[in-house]
C-alpha cells in the first residue's frame, strides 16, 4: 500500500471516528423502547469503514468505544459499541476477500442479513451479564429475559444494523459519485 492510501485511510477512519461519536450523541433520531434506544444511522460510519479495509473498520469501531466510554456513557452502552468490532471485523474481512459481493441485491442481503445476525448476538452476549447480575435498570427486568434481551437488543439490533445498512450503501454510492477520485484512492469495495 503507498504512503498516500494510507494517509487517505487515517484521515477517513478519524473522520469515520468523529461520526460515530456525534452521531450517538446529538442525534434527535433516537427510539427509545424500555429498556433499549436506537439511534439512527449510529453504524453508518461503521459500515462505511467495512467498505474500505478490515483495518479502517476495526480503528472505527475501538475509536467510537472509547469516545462512548469518555464521553460518560454506561458501562453496558460502552461494552455494545466494543462488542462491534466482531461483527465489522468479520464483515470487512468477508468484503475484502470477496470485493464484488455488494455488487448485486442478493450479495447485499447476504451480507447485510449475516452481519445484522453477529451484531444483534453480539450485543446479546454483552448485555447478558449485566442482566443477570441485575446490575441494569428495573425496565429490563421488568419486561423479562425474552422481551428484553432476546427482542428488543438482539431482534432490535438486526433490524436498527438492517436500516443502517441501508442508509450506509446510499452514502457510500453518493460519495463515489461525488468524490471518485477519493474513494479510489481508498481502494474501497464495489457496492
Amino acid at each position: 500500500m503507498h504512503r498516500n492510501q494510507k494517509m487517505y485511510r487515517m484521515v477517513m477512519a478519524a473522520l469515520l471516528c468523529a461520526i460515530g461519536i456525534v452521531i450517538p450523541m446529538f442525534s434527535p433520531l433516537k427510539i427509545t423502547l424500555e429498556p433499549a434506544s436506537f439511534t439512527l444511522a449510529s453504524h453508518v460510519a461503521i459500515f462505511v469503514a467495512m467498505f474500505i479495509s478490515p483495518t479502517v473498520a476495526i480503528s472505527v469501531c475501538l475509536g467510537t468505544t472509547v469516545g462512548f466510554f469518555f464521553g460518560g456513557f454506561p458501562i453496558v452502552v460502552v461494552m455494545r459499541a466494543f462488542s462491534q468490532v466482531i461483527f465489522a471485523g468479520i464483515g470487512s474481512f468477508w468484503l475484502q476477500k470477496h470485493p464484488g459481493l455488494l455488487s448485486s441485491m442478493v450479495g447485499k442481503v447476504k451480507f447485510n442479513f449475516v452481519c445484522a445476525v453477529i451484531h444483534g448476538l453480539g450485543e446479546m452476549l454483552i448485555v447478558l451479564p449485566f442482566y443477570m447480575s441485575n446490575s441494569m435498570s428495573g425496565a429490563y427486568y421488568a419486561k423479562g429475559f425474552f422481551i428484553s434481551v432476546v427482542l428488543l437488543v438482539g431482534v432490535g439490533t438486526v433490524v436498527h444494523s438492517t436500516v443502517d445498512f441501508a442508509i450506509s450503501l446510499a452514502i457510500w454510492a453518493g460519495l463515489k459519485r461525488l468524490a471518485p477520485d477519493i474513494v479510489g484512492r481508498l481502494q474501497a469495495v464495489e457496492c
